[in-house]
């Protein structure tokens, strides 16, 4: 497996052969931002071109097909109408936190994108409680939620706000002890840590039972969190027309939409990381031929991959399944899957405790 570090390392090396410390510092700081915004941009132009496809393919019909080839320019044409769009100014709002609310969702989301690992040594930071990082700065996006419903002055968005802080917050629950479930079985909060461990059996397979139910249950409650269907309550358009960001337009629902799409990368990036070794190969015990040849494959496309497989499951759902009523997505959560979580976390313990998985590498 190719170890980007060498790369990092050749080029703080060659900045530092003319530069001062802090002005070497500094000019890694700028490229890390500009190569993270890029990347953000560029993914969720291919995650809203992918999905409009996927829902095509479900409904048996094209999607894009007429703006570029195979309508792959028509995510750029939205984009710059987006762009160019007027930022309309209403009266009676709140304007200082309307306007501040999108970018509360965005920064949220690329701060949660910061920490994914992307290949062997392609990561911004890794430190030992990452996973706790994650975990946290993801839970910032549902206050610019709640700030945008309430400052816009108006009772669909309100509405919509408040069904959305509910969802969230319910199902932040289930994700979160899906996560512990995982930290407990792989013995440390470090992402870097977490991904080391399954360089021989990924924790899907090696976590057995305990393993496979957080998995589900994480895959469930993250279509929730990131308000997807059958989930998009706050969304219902039947009912609330867009929902929180109804009164939003230009460049500022953009953000919103830009921020769906992003975490539903980064859910998914989280599960790759968790379930599936992130960007390690899939490697089978014994078979070493095999193993041999899984390594030549970069460890940044086994970790896209992962993740757009699994955004391919989570926009399935989507259109396969009715929307739920706003009782039946909380029953859900409290009834089922939050009693069903904690009892896995004690079985995941009790594993661990007991020995009874894969051995760990050392």
């Amino acid at each position: 497996m190719y170890d980007c570090s060498s790369i990092t390392e050749w080029i703080h090396g060659l900045l530092g052969s003319f530069m001062p410390d802090w002005l070497v510092i500094l000019t890694e700081c700028v490229l890390i931002g500009v190569g993270l915004l890029l990347v953000y941009a560029l993914l969720a132009l291919f995650y809203i071109y992918y999905e409009r496809k996927v829902c095509a393919a479900f409904q048996c019909r094209l999607g894009p097909n007429r703006v570029g080839p195979a309508g792959t320019c028509q995510v750029f044409a939205d984009m710059f109408k987006m762009l160019i769009k007027e930022l309309i100014t209403l009266n009676h709002i709140d304007k200082f936190l309307f306007a501040l609310a999108p970018y509360l969702v965005i920064v949220a989301s690329m701060l949660a994108f910061a920490v994914l690992p992307w290949g062997n040594g392609l990561q911004i930071i890794d430190f030992n409680i990452g996973i706790f990082f994650l975990v946290a700065v993801s839970s910032i996006g549902v206050l610019g939620i709640l700030l945008a419903g309430w400052s816009s002055n108006n009772k669909y968005t309100l509405i919509g706000a408040l069904r959305s802080g509910a969802q969230m917050v319910s199902y932040e629950l289930s994700i979160g002890l899906s996560v512990l479930t995982m930290v407990v079985f792989g013995g440390t909060m470090s992402v870097g840590g977490i991904v080391e461990q399954q360089k021989d059996l990924w924790f899907l397979f090696s976590g057995h039972i305990p393993a496979i139910i957080a998995f589900i249950i994480y895959l469930i409650a993250g279509t929730a969190e990131t308000n997807r269907g059958p989930f998009d309550l706050p969304e219902a358009e039947s009912e609330l027309t867009a929902g929180y960001h109804t009164e939003y337009s230009g460049i500022h629902f953009g953000f919103f939409y830009l921020a769906e799409y992003l975490n539903l990368f980064i859910v998914s990036g989280v599960a790759a990381l968790l379930f599936f070794g992130g960007w390690m190969p899939l490697h089978i015990p014994g078979w070493d031929g095999f193993n041999s040849v899984m390594d030549f494959i970069p460890g940044t496309i086994w970790f896209v991959g992962k993740a757009i497989a699994l955004s391919f499951v989570i926009i399935w759902f989507k259109w396969t399944f009715p929307r739920l009523r706003i009782d039946q997505l909380l029953a859900l959560e409290w009834k089922y899957l939050l009693p069903i979580n904690l009892f896995n976390l004690v079985l995941m313990v009790l594993m661990v405790l007991w020995g009874l998985h894969y051995p760990l590498p050392n």
